[in-house]
């Protein structure tokens, strides 16, 4: 059952490259960014990059998913913040692309054994823990006519 769709769709900018300066906009609008390659692939660093939107949305979701499963078990998730680090690096296997993902999630104070069970559920809630874990199916389609 599908709760929500969007869209983004990304325009490679002056260089024609949407990772260098590309435009990032959602069917909304709500996002409406430009994005930069970082200074350590040899870019500017003018703007979030890619990477860094991926860190964003895992952190987010992860968080929500914790805090979802403390707040059942009436515990206070004002505390929790999960950090996300996502390293862009070459696939050995063929030389192209791939990115590794590490969270860390911080509960201070939270009594280990309780947020070790909560972390695990909500591991098992997140959609993006289940996208890096088993795969999220995608279909890739041309259009000559244009977006959309």
């Amino acid at each position: 059952m599908t709760l929500y769709v969007t869209s983004v769709t990304v325009t490679g900018g002056s260089s024609a490259h949407g990772r260098v300066t590309g435009r990032a906009v959602s069917s909304d609008g709500a996002l409406d960014l430009e994005l930069r390659l970082p200074g350590e692939l040899g870019g500017d660093s003018g703007g979030p990059n890619p990477e860094q939107l991926f860190a964003a949305a895992y952190a987010a979701c992860f968080q929500a998913a914790l805090s979802l499963a403390a707040r059942r078990h009436h515990l206070d998730p004002s505390p929790i913040s999960v950090a996300v680090t996502v390293t862009f690096g070459r696939d050995p296997a063929d030389d192209g692309y791939q990115v590794d993902v590490d969270l860390v999630v911080t509960w201070p104070d939270a009594d280990p054994e309780m947020a070790a069970t909560l972390v695990a559920r909500a591991e098992r809630l997140c959609p993006y823990t289940k996208m890096t874990r088993r795969g999220t199916p995608a279909t890739v389609r041309l259009s000559v006519d244009g977006p959309g």
